[in-house]
């Protein structure tokens, strides 16, 4: 297992490097960002002395060993757009935009997975039908319409939820604040995060009725039935512990889709998040915000990879004996 970790940290590592080479890379036309600095009037000397403070009239190179130098030491630069530095504008925005993700993941696991024993156990069953026909609606929309339609069903026609903000915080410390502990925070919680995972929870849902029938077509579930073994037993303990391998891989990158693409969510719902943070320093070419949001995102996935390595080979005595040889 120890050198399991340590070969996918060294290629954990490699991703990272990559990523911070694109990002480079990518941003860099992305537009002038002393465009964005500075007034219509500001002249010419001023614009070159704005960028001779940045460093981006050093080469290309010069600039991306000088990142790579920052990163490293967690140094992420100053936001071109406010003036403050990156570490303490996404230190401010992680709370919103973790409590959302976390919400959502939790509701779209846990339901996905109890729909789709349900239909799996009951695959002619008009309840079954019907989460199917529901399934299809809930992979085919769009975010943002799914969004739409329920600010406009529960807040503008029903009254009920809030149709955009984050309400009811408690500060818990100097940087982390949380909606959980009140009923305004639930409520306005919870049309983002049906919202955010909506998709992923119809995805989850037809992938483990899919692979439950398979495995309830093997021979071992046929065995055990023959045995006498209680239904329960055979369902919930054997079918499902061989069902949730495949799954495993999947659960795992939609919960890093749930926070990597929160953007559209935020948006809609103008969640104060890190999602709505990187679509404004688009808008605004703020290089720092979008260079460092992509490096988060992508060491996000890469821990998750990790995580999900580590849990095949814990349920999987197949992977285990292949380490061993």
């Amino acid at each position: 297992m120890l050198a399991l970790i340590i070969r996918r940290l060294l290629q954990s590592l490699a991703v990272m490097l990559a990523v911070a080479l694109l990002a480079f890379i990518m941003f860099r036309f992305a537009g002038d960002p002393v465009n964005q600095m500075v007034g219509v009037e500001t002249t010419e000397a001023e614009r070159q002395a704005v960028r001779e403070r940045l460093g981006l009239d050093q080469p290309t190179i010069v600039q991306f060993t000088r990142y790579i130098g920052r990163v490293a030491t967690l140094d992420f630069g100053v936001s071109y757009q406010f003036r403050q530095p990156v570490t303490k504008l996404l230190a401010e925005r992680v709370p919103a935009t973790l409590e959302l993700s976390f919400v959502a993941a939790v509701l779209s696991l846990v339901s996905g997975v109890l729909l789709g024993v349900y239909c799996a156990l009951n695959p002619r069953g008009r309840i079954s039908s019907l989460l199917q026909s529901v399934s299809l609606v809930g992979v085919s929309l769009p975010t943002f319409l799914i969004g739409i339609l329920l600010i406009y069903i529960f807040s503008v026609t029903l009254g009920w939820l809030p149709a955009f903000g984050r309400s009811g915080l408690v500060q818990i410390t100097q940087n982390w604040s949380t909606g959980l502990l009140t009923v305004q925070g639930w409520k306005s919680l919870i049309l983002p995060a049906v919202t955010l995972g909506l998709f992923q929870m119809t995805l989850i849902m037809r992938l483990v009725r899919s692979e439950m029938l398979e495995v309830l077509r093997t021979d071992f579930v046929k065995f055990a039935t023959a045995r006498g073994l209680p239904k329960r037993r055979i369902y919930f303990r054997h079918a499902l512990k061989n069902t949730l391998v495949p799954v495993i891989t999947v659960v795992g990158l939609q919960i890093g889709s749930i926070i990597a693409f929160s953007i559209i969510t935020e948006t809609v719902f103008q969640w104060p998040g890190m999602g709505l943070l990187f679509l404004q320093a688009v808008q605004n070419v703020d290089i720092p915000i979008m260079s460092t949001y992509l490096l988060l995102i992508a060491f996000l996935f890469v821990m998750i990879n990790l995580i999900v390595d580590l849990v095949y080979h814990a349920i999987d005595p197949r992977l285990k004996e292949v380490g061993k040889s």
